[in-house]
């Protein structure tokens, strides 16, 4: 999706985040395997927020402190387009599993994947599926949050439950 005109989000800390007339979103930040479980990043109360985030994380290329960031920013992002708390977490979840994807050997397939439709499910579609499944039991099973740092370390606390994988260094 390309922008015909600039779109910004000023984050409660009074960040302004802009992504700018002509950028072309893709929706990355959510996996595809994913879609079918939170909806694609052109649709929902979410999809300002996802526009904002892709920039956000291109300009933060591989930097982790400004990937975190802009994945905070998202959930406020979320938050103000009018996603529920547990939607914007488990949107949050789904972002921060973008992150980590290509470290996880389980799931790595599919980054090498061809386009193939959403409805041929893999063994490892269906693996990462179970694992974002228990993920986000682990982070909503605990007392509800509207704070992105909180929900982020629940989420890294479950990324080392669920796949071994140590999140905070990531």
């Amino acid at each position: 999706m390309q922008m015909l005109a600039d779109f910004s989000f000023t984050d409660p800390a009074g960040i302004a985040w802009l992504t700018p007339k002509d950028y072309v979103v893709d929706g990355a930040s959510i996996p595809r395997a994913f879609w079918t479980l939170v909806g694609s990043p052109y649709t929902g109360h979410y999809r300002r927020a996802s526009i904002i985030h892709d920039k956000a994380c291109d300009d933060a290329s591989g930097n982790t402190t400004a990937l975190r960031k802009a994945h905070r920013m998202f959930y406020h992002a979320c938050r103000a387009g009018g996603c529920s708390i547990p939607e914007a977490t488990l949107l949050y979840i789904g972002v921060r599993i973008g992150d980590v994807w290509p470290l996880v050997p389980a799931w790595s397939q599919l980054i090498a994947a061809p386009e193939r439709p959403l409805y041929e499910k893999t063994p490892t579609d269906q693996r990462i599926e179970a694992d974002f499944r228990l993920i986000a039991q682990q982070v909503l099973a605990q007392p509800e949050s509207d704070d992105p740092v909180e929900i982020e370390a629940r989420t890294d606390r479950a990324l080392r439950t669920t796949i071994g994988l140590n999140a905070v260094s990531q």
